[in-house]
């Protein structure tokens, strides 16, 4: 799969300058939208749930933002991956390249989107008061597993949707469930600490836990969270090559 990335390097290159500048044609904002959407989302959950759980969580704001950044970079991802091959079906059924590269490059642009909100993330984190550390550095580990999750993710999704048009809805609910059972703007301190552990079944909490522990905690996350993060990178990738390579001969007979 490396080896075809690296000769087909120009059409991913491509593909992700393309998917990048597409999302924001004929927009007036342009890219400021990606940046937009999470602010305005944290803007109308810091009015309504700062009176709720603001009140005994340090750094609320930060802490809302990082839950959203996380997710929406994840929802962001997962949900153009899922259609990047019945969105491309006119260019891989007419030159034989490996399909995979418009998962990748969704998510590649997804990706530049996070980049360009984490910058107005650490706007935030200085305007709260909250020191910068090189501890910081070390969020390069969650983005790097989340972007192999994603990627996962995507892979599994773009092959069940090609076959399965209900998987689109399918997964519009499951993400509003994701949603409200990742943490976003609540705490978990008071559930039973049983039911807490139950949260880190779910992927994307983990990865926001992260965040947030390197940066309003100032502290480096234990060993059992960082091989959570990356179990859930590698297995993820892993199942999505093995149904990807499962469905890939069908894909030309569904689009």
């Amino acid at each position: 799969m490396l080896k075809k990335l690296i000769q087909h390097q120009f059409l991913f290159e491509e593909l992700v300058k393309r998917d990048f500048k597409k999302k924001y044609k004929r927009t007036i904002l342009g890219v400021l939208w990606s940046m937009l959407a999470p602010l305005m989302t944290l803007l109308v959950m810091a009015v309504v749930f700062t009176n709720f759980f603001g009140r005994t969580t340090p750094h609320y704001v930060i802490y809302m933002f990082a839950g959203n950044l996380i997710f929406f970079y994840y929802r962001e991802a997962t949900s153009g991956g899922m259609n990047a091959l019945v969105a491309n079906a006119a260019i891989f059924t007419k030159v034989n390249i490996p399909k995979y590269l418009f998962v990748f490059s969704k998510n590649v642009s997804s990706l530049i989107n996070f980049g360009l909100t984490l910058v107005i993330f650490f706007v935030f984190v200085a305007a709260d008061g909250i020191p910068f550390s090189w501890k910081f550095l070390l969020l390069v580990f969650p983005t790097a597993c989340l972007l192999i999750f994603n990627i996962g993710v995507g892979l599994i999704l773009s092959a069940l949707y090609i076959i399965f048009k209900d998987v689109q809805y399918l997964y519009d609910v499951f993400t509003t469930m994701l949603m409200y059972l990742s943490a976003i703007f609540y705490t978990i301190d008071s559930y039973p600490q049983p039911m807490q552990y139950l949260f880190y079944l779910n992927p994307v909490y983990a990865y926001i836990t992260y965040f947030r522990t390197i940066v309003i905690d100032s502290v480096i996350p234990s060993l059992g969270l960082h091989l959570l993060c990356a179990f859930y990178a590698v297995a993820s990738m892993l199942i999505g090559g093995i149904i990807y390579k499962k469905y890939n001969y069908k894909f030309l007979y569904y689009v």
